[in-house]
């Protein structure tokens, strides 16, 4: 039965150690082994792998922290491949788990049950950052997995060994020119990676639902954000119903 190897986090150095307690504190409860991954920061970057894996003028388009950001996906990838992982998640770090941190393993491993029959580099989209559902009408009983032409944003996925291989691949040509959900997106136009949705979700942003400051924004933590988010959820979930 496949299973996924490893959790790797998206992480800055400073500014973000309460992320990062309460990731430890509650990431063990998966059972799945997890890394931090942080040689992307601005403080620790070498300037050789920004111009190895972007454009020449990215810091003129990017700011530093997304830029950043960015890197660490690429470095999760290289990581992954190094120790020849087949499926790793990838986290950003503040995901919320939506029903429950315990129940997590379970519902990846039914995921992979299904992606495993399916050829290709593939990336599955755990979270509900953009508010977008798989139409009532393509649902499925007993289907968790549905193709998509664009991703969810990049704050937690699935992503394959081939998948992996074939973007730090893509880097070697083409190189990246945007932050890392628009890279993705990118690919996924040009065939390098296909997405799927999980659905339902399996979790969501801490810094979109209101209940963590956001990595790469000055959004912070807010009860009525939180009020907000739900009824915006609530509203989508509704109209997807519908389509």
């Amino acid at each position: 039965m496949p299973s996924v190897d490893h959790i790797y986090i998206i992480h800055a150095l400073n500014g973000y150690e309460s992320h990062e307690k309460r990731l430890k504190e509650i990431l063990p409860k998966t059972k799945i082994p997890f890394t931090f991954i942080t040689d992307g920061d601005p403080s620790v970057w070498k300037e050789e792998d920004i111009q190895n894996n972007f454009h020449p003028q990215i810091k003129n388009k990017l700011k530093t922290g997304i830029l950043s950001c960015t890197l660490n996906h690429m470095f999760a990838y290289k990581t992954m491949l190094e120790k020849n992982q087949e499926y790793v998640v990838v986290f950003e770090n503040d995901p919320f788990f939506l029903d429950g941190v315990e129940g997590f393993r379970p519902k990846v491993e039914t995921l992979l049950k299904e992606a495993d029959s399916l050829d290709g580099a593939i990336v599955i989209s755990l979270e509900n950052t953009t508010l977008r559902f798989p139409s009532k009408k393509v649902r499925m009983k007993g289907k968790f997995l549905y193709a998509a032409d664009k991703g969810r944003a990049a704050g937690a996925y699935i992503i394959n060994k081939k998948a992996a291989f074939n973007m730090i691949n893509d880097l070697e040509i083409n190189k990246c020119n945007d932050v890392i959900d628009w890279w993705h997106n990118d690919m996924i136009d040009r065939g390098v990676i296909q997405m799927y949705w999980a659905h339902p979700a399996l979790t969501e942003q801490g810094s979109h639902n209101g209940k963590l400051h956001a990595g790469i924004s000055s959004k912070k933590a807010n009860f009525f954000r939180q009020i907000r988010w739900q009824i915006q959820k609530a509203y989508k979930v509704f109209l997807s119903n519908f389509r």
